[in-house]
């Protein structure tokens, strides 16, 4: 039974609205009648994710700047949707963009899970995608500079654990498909695990 109280908006006003995201800033009351003045909510779009994998089973990973960070990362592909696409069909376009990789096997559904509930609205939808075939070049936006590379799919775990693989929602991504990939592939799960 839950017995948590929702909280009450009493204001709310944008700092800042622009493509990317917006800046929210909410006056709310909570249960015990609390006030809190100036609550901050970035909303952004949901984006999709995917652990791709190619016929010969191995990792497909791209390799790029975030400026956040100010450092280069290994991740798997990811991106929003755009217009009216659906979670599948978004993450088939950007793993084909990205990479120029795709696949004529349906994408797996590895979860659908919010960033940090606490101050974002968006989620991350992880996906799965066998069978992977390269088959164009790179289609990347003016902003975008990808390196890909492809992982033996055995040497993923160590990645994680040495550090060399570092972004959040590759590593759950990854350790979410571990089993449909032992079951896809005859792996044994304790295999994928091992470093």
């Amino acid at each position: 039974m839950n017995h948590l109280k929702h909280w009450k908006t009493l204001n709310s006003s944008y700092l800042y609205q622009t493509p990317f995201g917006n800046l929210r800033k909410d006056t709310c009351e909570l249960p015990s009648g609390q006030i809190i003045q100036d609550y901050y909510v970035t909303e952004y779009s949901d984006w999709v994710n995917a652990v791709v994998i190619t016929k010969n089973q191995l990792l497909v990973l791209v390799k790029q700047y975030r400026h956040g960070a100010n450092s280069s990362f290994l991740e798997i592909p990811a991106g929003k949707p755009e217009g009216n696409e659906t979670f599948e069909e978004a993450v088939l376009r950007e793993v084909k963009e990205e990479t120029g990789f795709t696949s004529t096997s349906p994408p797996i559904l590895l979860g659908e899970f919010f960033v940090n509930p606490a101050t974002q609205t968006n989620k991350v939808i992880s996906y799965l995608i066998t069978n992977a075939e390269l088959v164009t070049k790179q289609d990347l936006d003016d902003t975008e500079m990808i390196d890909v590379h492809l992982v033996d799919l055995k040497r993923m775990n160590h990645m994680i654990k040495s550090g060399e693989i570092n972004q959040l929602f590759t590593v759950s991504a990854y350790y979410l498909s571990i089993a449909k990939l032992a079951s896809l592939y005859g792996f044994d799960e304790a295999a994928l695990n091992q470093y």
